[in-house]
Protein backbone atom coordinates (compact mmCIF):
# COMPACT_ATOMS: atom_id res chain seq x y z
CA UNK A 1 0.00 0.00 0.00
CA UNK A 2 0.87 3.68 -0.70
CA UNK A 3 1.93 5.93 2.06
CA UNK A 4 -0.55 8.81 2.98
CA UNK A 5 1.01 12.33 1.49
CA UNK A 6 0.31 15.22 3.37
CA UNK A 7 0.43 18.89 3.17
CA UNK A 8 2.68 20.87 4.71
CA UNK A 9 0.33 22.32 7.12
CA UNK A 10 -1.43 19.17 7.78
CA UNK A 11 1.97 17.70 8.85
CA UNK A 12 2.46 20.88 11.03
CA UNK A 13 -0.94 19.97 12.58
CA UNK A 14 -0.40 16.63 13.70
CA UNK A 15 3.08 16.97 14.59
CA UNK A 16 1.55 19.93 17.13
CA UNK A 17 -1.12 17.47 18.34
CA UNK A 18 1.97 14.42 18.57
CA UNK A 19 3.82 16.72 20.99
CA UNK A 20 2.46 15.82 24.34
CA UNK A 21 2.29 12.14 23.32
CA UNK A 22 4.12 9.14 24.80
CA UNK A 23 5.90 6.45 22.61
CA UNK A 24 3.47 3.44 22.34
CA UNK A 25 5.85 1.11 20.50
CA UNK A 26 9.42 0.25 20.77
CA UNK A 27 11.78 -0.69 18.22
CA UNK A 28 14.72 -2.41 20.01
CA UNK A 29 18.18 -3.85 18.82
CA UNK A 30 16.18 -6.40 16.93
CA UNK A 31 14.94 -3.99 14.80
CA UNK A 32 11.53 -3.86 12.64
CA UNK A 33 10.26 -7.29 13.62
CA UNK A 34 7.03 -8.64 12.26
CA UNK A 35 5.66 -8.15 15.78
CA UNK A 36 6.39 -4.53 16.30
CA UNK A 37 4.65 -4.19 12.64
CA UNK A 38 1.83 -5.72 14.32
CA UNK A 39 2.05 -3.55 17.19
CA UNK A 40 2.70 -0.60 15.02
CA UNK A 41 -0.37 -1.92 13.36
CA UNK A 42 -2.90 -2.07 16.33
CA UNK A 43 -1.58 1.43 17.86
CA UNK A 44 -2.55 2.74 14.35
CA UNK A 45 -5.79 1.53 14.37
CA UNK A 46 -6.41 2.52 18.20
CA UNK A 47 -5.06 6.00 17.91
CA UNK A 48 -4.61 7.57 15.02
CA UNK A 49 -1.49 9.24 15.62
CA UNK A 50 1.46 7.44 17.35
CA UNK A 51 5.09 7.98 18.27
CA UNK A 52 7.67 5.00 18.29
CA UNK A 53 11.25 5.06 19.88
CA UNK A 54 13.71 3.59 18.18
CA UNK A 55 16.67 2.46 20.44
CA UNK A 56 19.39 3.11 17.19
CA UNK A 57 22.15 5.29 16.78
CA UNK A 58 22.34 4.67 13.40
CA UNK A 59 19.87 7.88 12.05
CA UNK A 60 19.71 6.42 8.60
CA UNK A 61 18.46 3.59 9.69
CA UNK A 62 15.64 5.39 12.34
CA UNK A 63 14.41 7.15 8.67
CA UNK A 64 14.35 3.73 6.77
CA UNK A 65 12.28 2.30 9.79
CA UNK A 66 9.84 5.62 9.54
CA UNK A 67 9.45 4.75 5.42
CA UNK A 68 9.24 1.28 5.85
CA UNK A 69 6.35 1.25 8.68
CA UNK A 70 4.69 4.09 6.08
CA UNK A 71 4.79 2.14 3.24
CA UNK A 72 3.80 -1.08 4.73
CA UNK A 73 0.69 0.09 6.92
CA UNK A 74 -0.62 2.89 4.66
CA UNK A 75 0.48 5.43 6.92
CA UNK A 76 2.02 9.18 6.82
CA UNK A 77 5.30 9.90 8.21
CA UNK A 78 4.98 12.72 10.33
CA UNK A 79 8.28 13.66 11.90
CA UNK A 80 11.54 12.00 12.50
CA UNK A 81 13.37 13.75 15.79
CA UNK A 82 16.01 12.42 17.64
CA UNK A 83 14.48 8.34 18.30
CA UNK A 84 11.30 9.63 17.94
CA UNK A 85 8.99 8.42 15.11
CA UNK A 86 5.58 10.03 14.96
CA UNK A 87 3.19 8.28 12.19
CA UNK A 88 -0.33 9.18 11.40
CA UNK A 89 -3.26 7.33 9.91
CA UNK A 90 -6.85 8.46 10.02
CA UNK A 91 -9.16 6.59 11.95
CA UNK A 92 -11.84 4.09 10.48
CA UNK A 93 -15.04 4.77 10.94
CA UNK A 94 -16.95 3.52 14.36
CA UNK A 95 -19.22 0.48 13.63
CA UNK A 96 -22.62 0.81 15.74
CA UNK A 97 -23.83 -2.75 17.20
CA UNK A 98 -26.84 -2.23 16.17
CA UNK A 99 -29.87 0.15 15.63
CA UNK A 100 -32.57 -2.01 17.69
CA UNK A 101 -30.90 -1.13 21.36
CA UNK A 102 -30.86 2.48 20.68
CA UNK A 103 -34.90 2.91 20.11
CA UNK A 104 -35.39 0.95 23.31
CA UNK A 105 -33.31 3.15 25.38
CA UNK A 106 -34.72 5.14 27.53
CA UNK A 107 -33.20 9.05 28.35
CA UNK A 108 -30.90 9.31 30.98
CA UNK A 109 -30.60 11.83 33.72
CA UNK A 110 -31.22 15.62 33.18
CA UNK A 111 -29.86 18.15 34.45
CA UNK A 112 -31.99 21.99 35.10
CA UNK A 113 -30.57 24.55 36.75
CA UNK A 114 -33.24 26.17 39.36
CA UNK A 115 -33.10 29.59 40.78
CA UNK A 116 -33.96 30.10 44.30
CA UNK A 117 -34.90 33.73 44.71
CA UNK A 118 -34.58 35.06 48.54
CA UNK A 119 -37.06 35.87 50.97
CA UNK A 120 -35.11 39.62 51.26
CA UNK A 121 -35.13 41.22 48.13
CA UNK A 122 -31.69 43.17 47.24
CA UNK A 123 -29.78 39.63 47.24
CA UNK A 124 -28.93 37.77 44.08
CA UNK A 125 -31.10 34.72 43.32
CA UNK A 126 -28.98 31.31 44.11
CA UNK A 127 -28.73 28.79 40.77
CA UNK A 128 -28.63 25.04 41.75
CA UNK A 129 -27.91 22.52 39.21
CA UNK A 130 -30.58 20.00 39.74
CA UNK A 131 -30.02 16.50 38.41
CA UNK A 132 -33.79 14.69 37.53
CA UNK A 133 -33.78 11.02 36.87
CA UNK A 134 -35.70 8.97 34.58
CA UNK A 135 -38.81 8.66 37.18
CA UNK A 136 -38.23 11.70 38.95
CA UNK A 137 -40.01 15.46 38.11
CA UNK A 138 -39.28 18.63 38.88
CA UNK A 139 -41.92 20.84 40.57
CA UNK A 140 -42.28 24.47 39.71
CA UNK A 141 -41.21 25.24 43.07
CA UNK A 142 -38.05 23.34 42.01
CA UNK A 143 -38.41 20.96 44.29
CA UNK A 144 -37.26 16.61 42.53
CA UNK A 145 -40.49 14.21 43.14
CA UNK A 146 -41.17 11.12 41.74
CA UNK A 147 -43.07 11.03 38.60
CA UNK A 148 -46.65 10.22 38.54
CA UNK A 149 -48.02 7.22 37.96
CA UNK A 150 -49.37 7.45 34.30
CA UNK A 151 -50.97 3.56 34.12
CA UNK A 152 -54.32 2.62 35.13
CA UNK A 153 -55.14 2.68 39.31
CA UNK A 154 -56.62 -0.47 41.11
CA UNK A 155 -59.92 -0.39 42.06
CA UNK A 156 -58.61 -1.39 45.28
CA UNK A 157 -56.24 1.80 45.44
CA UNK A 158 -58.94 4.13 44.02
CA UNK A 159 -61.17 3.20 47.02
CA UNK A 160 -58.54 3.48 49.59
CA UNK A 161 -57.42 7.15 48.54
CA UNK A 162 -60.62 8.54 48.69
Amino acid sequence: MPQIELTPAARKIHRANAHHLEPVVLIGHEGLTPAVTQAVEAALQAHGLIKVRVFNDDRNQRDAYLHTLAAELNAAPIQHIGKLLVLWRPLPPKEKASAAPDEERKPGPREYKVLKYSKKGGQRPEVKTVRVLGNQRLTPGGLVKRARPTGPVSVKKASQSR
